[in-house]
């Protein structure tokens, strides 16, 4: 019987295919799961994925008198993918919902964040708000996007999750810190070491193929953040953004910034949990 229903994402069909072919066993089977891991999470990176080929490409190749500023082609670019992605399906509306919060609540940030100088956008647009064009808003986008695609195509639950109340509270001092700590003492370590408390117990298992598996969720954490880390350094080589130090040429992004992402990550992650509640290991194991 198809459970597929007009609502799911198209790629529920293909992933409910794949799942039910048979590999064999042995090195076939480890091989299997392999390469559906892989393809798994590129499809949970489709978003994500494509903006940052355009930041690529249009840096390698956009015309210098182009009768768009790149800048803004890149706005348009990014509000046709996320349109094509709903239209075909390829995300839900509950999701991209999510992750218009947080393409909120990351151009907030954005805009406080250049009037301080934390970081520039050098190059000129007319789609913008200040110094911040409206781009920018879709890389946060994408972030939101991974975690809510990646968490419907592995079927994410979680065993000892933390109450709902602290993640929020954790969530909320996490992004006011982004804020204050302009002005008042730095407390990210503070958040570090209570992001370690509420989530120590917690593991999060995943289903690739048919069986669950689990990792700490703060491994999962780590990881995410480190392959955000890898594609900031990507988008500011594109000359996406500067940091300081960068105007003059290119160079490595600090490593601090990973820890940035680590806690930004996590809001995104808080943010997605509110529209697909967090849902226990033993719920599954009771079906």
């Amino acid at each position: 019987m198809n459970s597929y229903q007009p609502h799911h994402s198209r790629f529920r069909q293909v992933r409910e295919r794949l799942e039910t072919f048979e590999p064999g066993t042995g090195w076939r089977l480890w091989l299997y799961e392999f390469l559906l891991f892989g393809f798994k999470q590129a499809w949970a990176c489709l978003f994500g994925g494509l903006l940052l080929l355009l930041l690529l490409a249009t840096h390698l190749f956009y015309p210098e008198e182009g009768v768009l500023h790149r800048y803004d082609f890149l706005t348009l670019a990014a509000v046709g993918i996320q349109a094509s992605m709903l239209a075909f399906r390829l995300e839900t509306w509950r999701e991209a919902r999510v992750i218009l919060i947080f393409h909120v609540v990351g151009t907030v940030m954005e805009l406080f964040k250049t009037q301080v100088g934390s970081w520039t956008y050098p190059e000129a647009s007319v789609l913008h708000i200040g110094a911040v064009p409206l781009f920018s808003g879709f890389m946060y986008a994408a972030v939101g996007s991974y975690i809510a695609r990646v968490w419907r195509i592995f079927d994410f639950r979680f065993s000892h999750y933390p109450p709902r109340w602290a993640t929020w509270v954790l969530a909320f001092a996490i992004y006011v810190n982004f804020f204050a700590h302009h002005y008042l003492v730095d407390i990210r370590w503070l958040l570090f070491a209570a992001t370690i408390v509420i989530f120590w117990r917690t593991r999060i298992h995943f289903r690739n193929f048919r069986a669950y598996r689990w990792m700490p969720l703060l491994v999962g954490f780590g990881l995410v953040a480190l392959f955000i880390w890898f594609a900031e350094n990507i988008a500011t080589f594109a000359n996406a953004w500067n940091y300081p130090g960068q105007e003059a040429g290119w160079q490595m992004v600090s490593f601090a910034k990973y820890g940035s992402w680590y806690l930004l990550m996590l809001i995104s992650f808080v943010l997605v949990e509110l529209v697909r509640p967090a849902r226990n290991i033993d719920q599954h194991k009771a079906t």
